[in-house]
């Protein structure tokens, strides 16, 4: 403590370097740090010094008269510090040292001291003021105490917004004189000179007392007196200045201006309060409103792509096939359009439902409301089950389709090469079994019986050769059977009739055999040219049936290689052509030998040869269809040849675009990782970059576009493999969605934590030391950490922290228990950390001041205070008041400002 009594000592007039007064003593060193020197002031202007005089006095008296006493000189009356130290208990409401009666001056000087100890004693430090000045009577250092005294108890206090005393009372003077004509309050001495500026604060607050309108800017006087004269009459404001005075200085005394102003401050100050509550109150219930809001919205959007879902989904599953392969082309186009015109859409409304969520959670966070927890079965989990549930349909659908394709037109080949089959071998047994039943032995010669015989083994060679097509016929009704074609009774009905009459032939075939033997030792002759000619015939004639079969077979090829292999088969048939017809020339040459040899031995033949149904003529007209269906045949194959080379350049078209496609949505995806871990600049310049980033995304869409349309004409083609690529359309329209979620959630991330800057005040350097922290124990740089990194990186901050103190910081950054810290989680701890928030105590407080320090409040008070809505909305969910002071119609204000931060639907 200062000596007083020692000499050449002083008390500081300044800011305190350690003082912790009432109000803040920082914020008052910093005002009086600024002010001018007071009593050089003095010296500059007497006008001043006569000012602060009448001005000063008036205020002390103000406090004074409460004590019953008063002075009349400033400067004469506070000489023996009685009235000084009586002064300051009024003032401060405190006891200070029992004062000396003496009449001595060291009496007088011991008074003056424990008035000045205790100014001190509230962390001011008096520049140049000691006890003996006071004692004196010295003027100056008189006026510069009380106004030290002015500042500490009457002006200090005053901030609006956190500034300064000095700037709180001028900005509070600003915001209640801004509405009025004529009035520009930028300081405390000539901004009040025209008297406008005092009649517009007490207007603003006591309307009636002040008929504004009637007032003239050229009558500064009138104004001054007007104001003071209601001020003294209505307010207690005791008149501390002269109109006169004020209207004759070229720049009245800012001192003055400043003590008289701060008495209009207190006289309203009730008004102010209540004006803050109800701000406060307007605040909370507007968060709380906007938050109803977007709940309800993400109810409603919740619950409609459910529904979507829900009524997709069977159909998707529905597996019933159709019988042919245009009705399944028809499911195929309609999925095509699901793909392409109905999925779209969900997809882009299942993205801004997420976004939508994590922005009402971190503004439920923000505003220190409880997390929303969506109504049963419509959580983002849920959503997110649902849509993978319609993905794993949706993909099992279309697979199923395009094998049911498949399987159809596998069937429609089988069924008709099965048709085409079972033809040509009805045709060939067509009388086969009357010929075996005839009994034409019995009467026959000799030589007949041998040409029987003969005949018969002939046939015999031919049954062999067809049991080949038998056997194809038997399997491709079994394969039919398998695939489930949809005509299957009637092939097997068909198949079975062959199969039937196949063994009648058998057993009629042999039976025939066993008689022909039986009298085969009676028979000696043959013609042996006859059977030669038999037996070559029947095997060329079946090759050329078979070549015949062959050239008009039915195929289907996938590939340009199985169109090559069947064009390569193709052409070693053509080679084989020209020994065929050397057999064919020889075999008729045979024929011929056998008419000359029984012409030239006038051997009258029956017309036909004994020993075979196989004439010239048959095998000439089969040689000449055989010649007409080569080159058919050729045009069919080159027409698949095109059609495959067709297809292939699709495939080739196709594969170029997405194997450029597909590393592009790769790359991106690993930029979008890279730019959400390593962010520079402004969380407005990272959004921004992100947005431009977003659009470049969006305007790449056409390169999927056209990539839909080569995909579909691969598929109207129906290609259903493509070598020159490993991307599938499917892969790529996932990777698609993937990429445009992934920035819209980077994007939404970014948004999230400017909403937490503004909203918790945390400074762009904040910001980028958070991030830079953060990015520094990523050390996997996957945008989130294990509670280890996460641990370390708090201590890193400046946290001390034992098991209990991290498990409950863990349970706040990782409600899920997930075992993860994400860098939203991280900001949104630190600001809790580092800046206040509303709280259900405050929010109470603020009803309190309203309802004027009762317990409960009256909706009438509500409708005054608070806007309409607002009114209404509290009105209509606070409960009625149950308390022993409890008046009809009063409302529990404390309980629903409890529930504002206790439930998340009220």
């Amino acid at each position: 403590m200062v000596d007083y009594h020692a000499a050449n000592q002083s008390y500081q007039y300044g800011p305190s370097s350690g003082g912790n007064g009432a109000g803040g003593g920082g914020s008052m060193g910093d005002y009086m740090a600024q002010e001018d020197d007071w009593d050089r002031d003095l010296l500059l202007d007497p006008a001043w010094e006569k000012q602060q005089r009448k001005t000063f006095t008036a205020w002390c008296n103000s406090h004074l008269r409460k004590a019953g006493t008063q002075i009349e000189n400033i400067d004469e009356d506070f000489r023996d510090g009685l009235k000084l130290m009586l002064l300051l208990e009024v003032i401060s409401g405190e006891r200070l040292p029992k004062p000396e009666r003496g009449k001595m001056r060291v009496h007088k000087i011991n008074n003056v001291n424990k008035a000045l100890d205790f100014i001190a004693s509230k962390g001011v430090k008096l520049v140049s003021i000691g006890a003996e000045e006071i004692v004196d009577g010295n003027a100056k250092m008189t006026l510069g105490m009380i106004w030290t005294i002015i500042l500490r108890f009457a002006i200090q206090d005053i901030s609006v917004e956190e500034t300064s005393a000095k700037e709180g009372l001028l900005l509070w003077c600003q915001r209640k004189t801004a509405p009025y004509k004529n009035v520009n309050v930028q300081n405390f001495h000539i901004s009040w000179k025209d008297g406008l500026a005092f009649n517009a604060l007490i207007h603003r607050h006591r309307p009636e007392l002040i008929e504004y309108d009637k007032l003239r800017k050229d009558d500064p006087v009138t104004n001054l007196n007007n104001a003071f004269e209601v001020a003294e009459k209505y307010l207690d404001i005791p008149k501390m200045l002269d109109a006169e005075d004020i209207v004759g200085t070229l720049r009245p005394d800012e001192k003055a201006i400043m003590t008289y102003v701060s008495c209009f401050y207190h006289a309203f100050s009730g008004a102010q309060k209540a004006e803050t509550a109800a701000n406060r109150i307007c605040k909370v219930l507007a968060v709380n409103q906007e938050n109803e809001h977007l709940m309800e919205d993400y109810e409603r959007l919740a619950s409609d792509l459910l529904e979507w879902i829900r009524r997709t989904i069977p159909w998707l599953e529905d597996r019933v096939p159709q019988k042919t392969i245009q009705e399944m082309q028809q499911k195929l186009e309609d999925f095509r359009d699901y793909r392409r015109v109905h999925k779209p859409p969900k997809v882009q409304e299942k993205c801004q439902l997420e976004i939508n969520f994590n922005t009402l959670q971190t503004k439920l966070r923000l505003s220190n409301r409880p997390a929303f927890m969506p109504s049963e079965g419509r959580m983002v989990s849920d959503i997110n089950n649902g849509w993978q549930h319609l993905e794993q349909a949706e993909k099992g659908y279309e697979e199923w389709l395009l094998n049911e394709i498949r399987r159809l037109e596998r069937l429609d080949h089988l069924a008709e090469k099965f048709r085409q089959k079972a033809s040509i071998h009805e045709a060939w047994t067509d009388g086969k079994e009357a010929m075996l039943k005839h009994r034409d032995y019995e009467t026959a010669t000799l030589s007949d019986i041998k040409a029987l015989i003969r005949k018969h083994e002939a046939f015999e060679s031919d049954l062999a050769a067809h049991q080949d097509r038998v056997e194809q016929i038997a399997a491709i009704a079994q394969e039919l059977n398998e695939l489930d074609y949809y005509d299957s009774h009637n092939v097997n009905t068909r198949c079975q009739k062959i199969c039937d009459q196949w063994d009648a032939l058998g057993s009629l075939t042999q039976s025939r055999r066993e008689a022909l033997e039986k009298t085969e030792k009676q028979l000696e002759t043959i013609d042996q040219l006859h059977l030669e000619y038999a037996k070559r015939a029947a095997p060329f004639n079946n090759w050329m049936e078979s070549a015949m079969e062959d050239l008009q077979d039915m195929f289907i090829v996938h590939t340009i290689e199985e169109i090559e292999g069947l064009i390569s088969a193709h052409d070693q048939f053509k080679s084989t052509l020209p020994d065929a017809d050397r057999e064919r020339e020889a075999i008729l040459a045979i024929h011929k030998e056998a008419q000359r040899i029984a012409e030239s031995n006038h051997i009258k033949l029956s017309g036909s040869n004994p020993y075979t149904t196989v004439t010239p003529q048959i095998i000439n007209s089969k040689w000449e269809k055989v010649q007409q269906l080569v080159p058919k045949r050729d045009h069919a194959l080159l027409e698949e040849q095109s059609k495959q080379q067709s297809n292939e350049h699709l495939r080739r078209q196709f594969a170029s675009q997405a194997n450029i496609v597909g590393p592009w949505i790769q790359t991106k995806m690993e930029e979008i990782g890279r730019i959400s871990i390593e962010m520079n600049g402004t969380l407005e310049d990272q959004l921004n970059h992100l947005k431009r980033y977003e659009r470049s995304i969006v305007d790449y869409k056409p390169n999927l576009d056209l990539l839909e349309q080569q995909h579909q004409l691969i598929q109207e083609a129906l290609i259903f493999d493509n070598k020159h690529t490993n991307y599938t359309m499917e892969h790529i329209r996932v990777g698609w969605e993937q990429l445009l979620t992934t920035i819209a959630r980077t994007i939404n991330e970014v948004e999230n934590q400017i909403l937490t800057r503004d909203a918790k005040g945390i400074s762009q350097e904040q910001m980028q030391e958070f991030r830079a922290s953060f990015n520094h124990f990523d050390k996997k740089q996957t945008g989130s950490m294990d509670s280890d990194d996460f641990r370390a990186l708090l201590i890193s901050t400046g946290y001390s922290l034992g098991d209990a103190e991290f498990n409950r910081i863990m349970s706040v950054v990782d409600p899920n228990h997930s075992g993860l810290v994400t860098f939203q989680a991280f900001i949104d701890f630190m600001s809790r950390e580092t800046t206040d928030t509303d709280t259900a105590d405050q929010v109470i407080a603020s009803f309190k001041v309203l309802a004027g320090d009762k317990n409960f409040i009256t909706a009438e008070e509500l409708r005054r205070e608070l806007p309409p809505d607002q009114a209404e909305y509290c009105i209509a969910r606070m409960a009625p008041y149950q308390g022993p002071d409890a008046v009809p119609g009063a409302l529990d204000y404390k309980s629903f400002s409890t529930a504002l931060y206790g439930e998340s639907d009220l």
